[in-house]
């Protein structure tokens, strides 16, 4: 078995390594600058409190948003559950609908489905059907009808984990807030790839987190509009008014230094970074289109790039079983079939069944995630050992189940 020193790592969307110069900025957090951010009376307690709120501008500033508008979390994962039950628990008995889409994420679409079992109306969205150029993008004009409806709430996901489209969050924003419904919008994905501003976008609630951007598991954050008109949420975690009172619970120093760090220092070269992913990208793919006969796109055209983010390919190899063929290449390549956080499912992807996939199709499908620590021997090593893999499991005839 390859060692996680000789496996080639692309699987940048489930998460990312560490940043050595993230790490170097967190560690006095753990051994020296050790106090507790809430603790008022002495000098470590100061020290932490400063680091954090030094931290929380750095974030604020990356997104266009001002520190008060910042609160941590654990993940995106709690970002987007209180976004949305925080939410709900606000609105009148009168307003009691939200309005999705089918493809986001299980930590936006499980909360969607509780509501739906309190009485809420729930409507999901469709996508743009494989294999157009768009697919995967939601059509505005669907949206708009959706609306017809007092709605309280509009979430669409920024950039998908699975198949990269980039939804016109702007636009989205921009009607639903005519039909009076607040917006909010999961970034996991897009923050650090792609430039994220919350007033261009226009949303009143974006989730994020760290460890998709070379940062540290376990902090994540949620940006609350406090400008026309402030949006209000409560709390889910009671317990010690942390966070203004949002979000009660001891803050992660270190965590949260070593967020603003990797926010600093994707935003450093994040127009670089992007041409250079976007490049490794499509070498990948047009190496595997030349080696590998019949094999399709999934999700939104790689041109123009500005509707999937660079590093993101998801593919389907028709004649084998996506799972088998990762096995096959355990020594060689980290790759996943579709998010990290469904893997245990037994399910074909949700995200590529709303594309129109069948489950046949959507389980000869693979998600490559490229990312910083990439090369591009990465990608030629990445593409042979693939096509090898790929002509000798179709020579076996290993057909994925039906």
């Amino acid at each position: 078995m390859g060692s996680a020193e000789t496996v080639i790592y692309m699987d940048n969307h489930a998460t990312t390594r560490l940043d050595p110069r993230v790490l170097e900025a967190m560690l006095p957090y753990f051994t020296e600058l050790y106090g507790n951010a809430a603790s008022t009376t002495h000098v470590y307690g100061w020290q932490a409190k400063e680091a954090v709120d030094a931290a929380r501008e750095t974030i604020a500033a990356a997104i266009g948003a001002s520190a008060r508008e910042i609160y941590f979390t654990s993940g995106a994962t709690e970002s987007n559950n209180l976004a949305i039950r925080g939410l709900a628990e606000r609105t009148p008995a009168d307003c009691h609908r939200v309005v999705s889409v089918c493809t986001e994420h299980p930590s936006v679409l499980d909360p969607i489905e509780k509501l739906g079992q309190k009485g809420w109306e729930t409507i999901l969205l469709p996508v743009i059907q494989a294999p157009h150029d768009r697919a995967g993008l939601i059509e505005l004009d669907q949206l708009a009808a959706a609306l017809r409806s007092k709605t309280a709430l509009v979430s669409v996901m920024l950039a998908n984990n699975e198949i990269g489209a980039i939804q016109p969050i702007e636009e989205i924003a921009r009607i639903s807030h005519e039909a009076g419904a607040v917006v909010h919008t999961d970034a996991t994905q897009a923050i650090g790839k792609i430039p994220v501003n919350v007033d261009a976008l226009g949303v009143d609630l974006m989730s994020f987190t760290a460890h998709k951007l070379y940062g540290p598991k376990g902090i994540g954050a949620l940006y609350v509009r406090r400008r026309s008109p402030p949006i209000r949420i409560e709390p889910l975690i009671y317990g010690g008014g942390h966070e203004r009172g949002l979000r009660s619970g001891t803050l992660n120093v270190a965590g949260i230094v070593g967020f603003a760090r990797a926010i600093e220092l994707a935003h450093q070269d994040l127009a670089n970074e992007s041409v250079r992913l976007r490049n490794l990208r499509d070498q990948l793919y047009q190496g595997l289109q030349a080696a590998i006969p019949n094999i399709a796109l999934n999700g939104p055209a790689l041109n123009p790039p500005n509707q999937r983010i660079p590093g993101n390919l998801n593919l389907s190899f028709p004649g084998v079983d996506g799972e088998t063929l990762l096995l096959a290449l355990k020594d060689v390549v980290a790759l996943s079939s579709g998010s990290a956080c469904s893997s245990a499912n037994p399910e074909p992807s949700h995200v590529l069944r709303a594309l129109g996939l069948s489950d046949q199709i959507a389980r000869t499908s693979i998600r490559f995630g490229l990312g910083r620590f990439n090369t591009s021997e990465d990608v030629l090593r990445v593409t042979q050992a693939i096509a090898r893999a790929i002509h000798d499991l179709r020579s076996m005839g290993i057909y994925p189940p039906l």
